[in-house]
């Protein structure tokens, strides 16, 4: 089984468009901390929300760079169902790398609202104004982003 590198963006947007969790991970004086988030994608930027205070926020307002993972499928497949080295989970991951922002603006911070609602749900919602002036948006835009298939089926070669 291989692992192939997926470059096309469209398939890395779809990628992360079919999960539901994303992992986000931060550091300050060298110590990692991640948490499991909900998110939107939009264009180059992940949006999160979040209360305005606690780890997560001390800890960005200390290091504004973070990287983000999602993953799909948890699939067991073998080349040789006696030979343990053959064994890998079949799934595809992403890895974005990027710098937070954090969203100010009430018109902005109910149109993330909005894309956040989206990933989850096909209804339209309303914001009240409490629950838009309470929430922490947080914009990360993606300076790079990587995404792998692992547990591909080999290729067939023929020897003549």
């Amino acid at each position: 089984m291989r692992t192939l590198l997926i470059e096309k963006r469209e398939e890395i947007d779809n990628v992360i468009r079919s999960c539901k969790t994303c992992f986000l991970a931060m550091s300050d004086e060298n110590v990692p901390y991640v948490l499991p988030m909900n998110f939107a994608l939009d264009g180059d930027h992940i949006i999160l929300h979040s209360a305005q205070s606690g780890r997560m926020w001390e800890t960005i307002n200390k290091n504004k760079n973070v990287c983000i993972n999602w993953i799909v499928g948890e699939e067991l497949k073998w080349q040789d169902v006696r030979v343990g080295c053959s064994y890998r989970v079949q799934s595809k991951s992403v890895i974005a790398e990027g710098k937070v922002e954090f969203v100010e603006d009430f018109e902005e911070k109910t149109r993330c609202l909005e894309l956040l609602m989206k990933q989850y749900s096909d209804r339209k919602f309303k914001f009240g104004k409490p629950s838009v002036v309470n929430v922490g948006i947080i914009k990360v835009r993606i300076n790079n982003i990587t995404a792998r298939e692992f547990g591909a089926k080999p290729e067939l070669s023929w020897k003549s």
